[in-house]
């Protein structure tokens, strides 16, 4: 899928996840569930790190550039040190490593130990690249138009106030870890949740994607996972943007109604 298809399915799987813990009790302080959808959103994005032309190559200029394109060499080389007889030749590495669930598991795991071992500043470093992400993605008419840089001062504005809220008690900072020292543990849910999703919103399309590695299906490691094939659609087509989108946006509102305890 697209970039804005991403973010919005990103930014509705966790007011889902906010729902869910609502009714299992363990309900989201207002800037948890805001912060984690917005996070979600941008993280929705990430796992397009293998690919030289996607949103994430330009939101951080030649960083983001640099970085996707060590990205795509790691990821293809991965692909060919791993892969079996009936996986197919390739020569790049768009939709391998980073479209499976173990980077999902590992990136998201990664963040939440970076966020309760680095202190405030490194909560502020992963709220500021999420939500930069978040802004190309669900403002992406608004950014592609934007110069980099209002883009960049929005998203550590945005940043600075979601840790200031966070921080205040009985906001969240502790949600669902609640022993000391577990702050923020959870900042790396909505990151892995949005890598996943990602990876779901990719296996709709024509050429599915290979969530499962590294467990093997028939002689394939890399195997494309996907819906059958004529329920799949391009990236871009007509099913995107006139129906995954406006349910996206359906699923998402009531899913937040549900998470405030409105419904």
């Amino acid at each position: 899928m697209m970039g804005p298809a991403h973010s919005l399915s990103g930014a509705a799987a966790w007011l889902g996840v906010g729902a869910a813990a609502y009714e299992a009790g363990y309900p989201m302080p207002w800037p948890v569930l805001a912060s984690g959808a917005l996070i979600c959103a941008g993280a929705a994005l990430a796992p397009d790190l293998d690919h030289k032309a996607a949103t994430i190559s330009r939101a951080f200029g030649p960083l983001s550039r640099g970085l996707c394109e060590v990205v795509d060499t790691l990821s293809h080389a991965v692909y060919k040190a791993t892969k079996m007889r009936g996986d197919a030749h390739r020569s790049g590495g768009h939709r391998t490593l980073t479209h499976t669930w173990l980077w999902a598991v590992l990136v998201g795991g990664g963040m939440s130990l970076l966020a309760t071992e680095g202190g405030r500043w490194a909560v502020l470093g992963i709220l500021f690249v999420h939500m930069v992400l978040a802004i190309e993605g669900l403002l992406w008419r608004a950014a592609r138009v934007s110069s980099d840089v209002l883009v960049w001062l929005l998203g550590a504005a945005t940043a600075w106030i979601l840790a200031g809220i966070l921080d205040e008690p009985g906001n969240g900072a502790n949600w669902l870890f609640a022993e000391p020292g577990q702050e923020y543990l959870w900042l790396g849910l909505p990151i892995m949740l949005g890598a996943l999703v990602h990876d779901i919103g990719d296996a709709l399309t024509v050429s599915g994607c290979p969530i499962l590695w590294p467990i093997p299906v028939g002689r394939k490691r890399w195997y494309p996972l996907g819906t059958p094939r004529p329920m799949r659609f391009r990236a871009g087509s007509w099913v995107e943007l006139k129906v995954l989108m406006p349910g996206f946006m359906l699923l998402g509102g009531i899913g937040a109604l549900d998470a405030l305890g409105y419904v």
